[in-house]
């Protein structure tokens, strides 16, 4: 169902074409959220797990950036990882307020378990559309990611 909004046509197009985005996000990241669920970790959770293990140990705000997520919600995500033993947190002997995060043994253990499964979930998922369909659909992201217009 799209918008009941009675405007015009480029007002309702738009609209509509939100809503679908809106909706198809969410109930995609709502099946692989329970996936990830299942094996006691929320989405965020992973994500900094997961760019943890790709780009390397890194501050909280570029964890931040890197999963687009808050800075408050970032500190929040990374205590409870280092609660469970999966990140540490070293400060700076130079800049005591600078403080790196990285994976602990355990935690790059965890990404290496869970990724493969958690990518072969979103192939499934993604699997609805062809592949020529997946491209296009990056490429409309990424556009409309960076405000692009037409013209």
């Amino acid at each position: 169902m799209g918008t009941r909004y009675k405007g015009r046509a480029a007002e309702v197009r738009a609209l509509d074409a939100y809503i679908k985005l809106l909706r198809a996000a969410s109930s995609v990241s709502a099946r692989l959220e329970k996936r990830l669920d299942e094996r006691g970790l929320t989405e965020t959770q992973f994500g900094v797990l997961e760019a943890l293990h790709h780009v390397g140990p890194m501050c909280q705000k570029m964890i931040g950036e890197k999963v687009l997520k808050s800075g408050g919600n970032i500190t929040v995500v990374v205590d409870n990882l280092e609660k469970r033993r999966l990140v540490r947190r070293v400060r700076d002997d130079a800049d005591r307020r600078y403080v790196t995060v990285s994976l602990t043994e355990e935690g790059k253990a965890v990404v290496e378990r869970l990724l493969p499964g958690h990518v072969g979930a979103i192939v499934e998922e993604l699997g609805a559309l062809s592949a020529a369909e997946q491209e296009e659909l990056g490429r409309l992201c990424r556009k409309l990611g960076r405000g692009g217009r037409r013209g």
